[in-house]
């Protein structure tokens, strides 16, 4: 029986396209019938608790019925990283509800989100690395195209080689509608210096059917057995 597809989608930053990513990677491995889930076990920004639109993203585009609840156990309304949230309601978002959400997944094709990037607090002793570890699971790495990017991403790369964490692949998005002129040398640069596929520039497109389809094209390589053509 082949192995579940499982990927945890992080960013250097935050507003770099991990969300997009995420969808669209549910999207193919829904096409390819895997009937997958997203987990984004820690949201904040929330307009509605019961209604936080991260998660619900991810759960239409990999098509599930899965409650809320399950898919997202930590939502918070200030747009603040997770323990800071937390931390103004008095609250300290619980670990085990973190694994034990995850345990109810983990046998299943799963794309996990995380929130900004990788030394974002999720409470008061850890951060987004802290559960990438934890889970075990292979890294995307989504960043920005353009100029500080290799900054920003040698940083990210490095924090993960020190946990031991795979990346599986660097995803580069357009967060602008001007086009740099350091994006190709960057792709370029990234590949040789760190040995890692890199995927895009996704284009940045206001239209939001055709961005998630640049999505799509430019992570279609990571997923296997995709169905073509949709």
């Amino acid at each position: 029986m082949a192995k579940p597809f499982q990927l945890f989608v992080t960013g250097t930053d935050t507003g770099v396209g991990k969300t997009q990513a995420s969808c669209a990677l549910l999207s193919l491995l829904a096409d390819a019938g895997l009937e997958p889930q997203g987990f984004k076990p820690y949201e904040s920004g929330c307009e509605r608790l019961s209604a936080p639109a991260d998660t619900l993203a991810l759960r239409a585009a990999a098509r599930s019925q899965w409650p809320v609840e399950q898919l997202c156990p930590h939502r918070f309304r200030a747009p603040l990283a997770p323990g800071i949230a937390a931390r103004r309601l008095g609250r300290e978002p619980r670990w085990d509800t973190t694994l034990a959400a995850w345990e109810r997944l983990r046998h299943g094709s799963v794309i996990v989100e995380g929130a900004g990037g990788l030394f974002v607090p999720i409470d008061s002793q850890r951060d987004i690395i802290d559960l990438i570890a934890a889970l075990r699971l292979p890294v995307l790495l989504v960043a920005r195209a353009g100029l500080g990017t290799l900054n920003h991403t040698a940083l990210s790369l490095r924090a993960l080689a020190e946990r031991n964490v795979k990346v599986s692949a660097v995803l580069l998005s357009r967060a602008t509608p001007a086009r740099d002129p350091s994006e190709r040398d960057n792709r370029l640069w990234l590949e040789e210096r760190h040995g890692l596929q890199v995927l895009g520039p996704v284009p940045f497109l206001k239209d939001p059917r055709r961005r998630h389809a640049a999505f799509r094209a430019a992570l279609g390589p990571l997923v296997p057995h995709r169905v073509r053509g949709r």
